[in-house]
């Protein structure tokens, strides 16, 4: 058998696993949006059939966007996951740049001390967080979603800083010959440099607060300050669950995520990439 062929081989079989593991992982959300066009009846028929059933059903889509709650939850998670996002990538991007470029005492052991704070499970401080926020009075507000995360975030400063090392020294000798200022150089060199860092950070980021339901869950109280995945659970009682309604709303949550991920693939692909976190 010639190499070529070998090599030919190889690549079939290659490809046969990465089409399989594909598959396996696109079959949960076929399964989702399948089962969001189907009413209660045709959702619990057993055994259940594996292509979709026409003509397709939009009540399901249609309840879920009359519901009121929805609009507004859309609205409170838009607005949680675009401010946290924009406020994270400033603070850590910020840090990251002092950390990766600029020299003073302690760097080091304030960096590490940072970066140990991620081998903290949220689940250890979420009890002292409620407590504190309970103090001042920002529990059933959206201030305990935003703040925090946007003060402290070790992963993205982390991952920006991976970024910025690469970033040759010559580039802020050469500002610094022109009278730039620190802050010149990290909003005119560094950041255009990072876009993707900062896009990679900003996905994970938005994502994130997007999804949230466990900080949502604990922290808010009145309904108008729900996020969707508080509502989307709303759909399930303790005896039933509306399968077609569930599906629907989760759909709904998926498709901007899905979006974003389409319009930005390059410059995520390229962070992840560059600050040396594929696998």
């Amino acid at each position: 058998m010639t190499i070529s062929r070998r090599k030919h081989i190889k690549n079939f079989f290659s490809h046969l696993v990465l089409m399989a593991g594909a598959i396996t992982m696109i079959f949960p959300f076929y399964w989702m949006l399948k089962t969001s066009f189907l009413t209660d009846s045709q959702a619990l028929e057993m055994p259940p059939k594996l292509w979709f059933s026409f003509p397709l059903y939009f009540g399901n889509y249609k309840e879920v966007f009359e519901l009121a709650a929805t609009g507004r939850a859309i609205c409170n998670s838009l607005f949680i996951a675009v401010v946290s996002t924009a406020g994270v990538l400033f603070t850590s991007s910020l840090a990251a740049f002092a950390f990766a470029k600029l020299r003073f005492p302690g760097e080091k052991k304030l960096f590490g001390l940072i970066f140990a704070t991620m081998l903290i499970p949220s689940q250890v401080t979420l009890i002292p967080l409620y407590v504190v926020f309970s103090k001042i009075g920002w529990v059933d507000t959206h201030l305990p979603l935003i703040v925090p995360q946007i003060m402290v975030n070790a992963y993205g400063v982390f991952l920006i800083r991976q970024f910025m090392v690469s970033v040759p020294d010559s580039y802020i000798e050469a500002a610094k010959l022109d009278g730039a200022g620190y802050l010149r150089i990290y909003a005119g060199i560094m950041l255009p440099l990072c876009k993707p860092a900062l896009v990679t950070l900003g996905m994970f980021t938005f994502v994130g607060n997007w999804n949230n339901f466990v900080g949502p869950l604990i922290y808010l109280n009145t309904e108008e300050l729900f996020t969707l995945p508080l509502i989307i659970n709303s759909f399930r009682s303790a005896y039933a669950v509306d399968w077609g309604l569930l599906m629907a709303g989760s759909t709904v949550a998926v498709l901007p995520l899905l979006l974003i991920y389409l319009f930005a693939q390059r410059s995520f692909i390229e962070g992840i990439a560059a600050t040396g976190l594929k696998g």
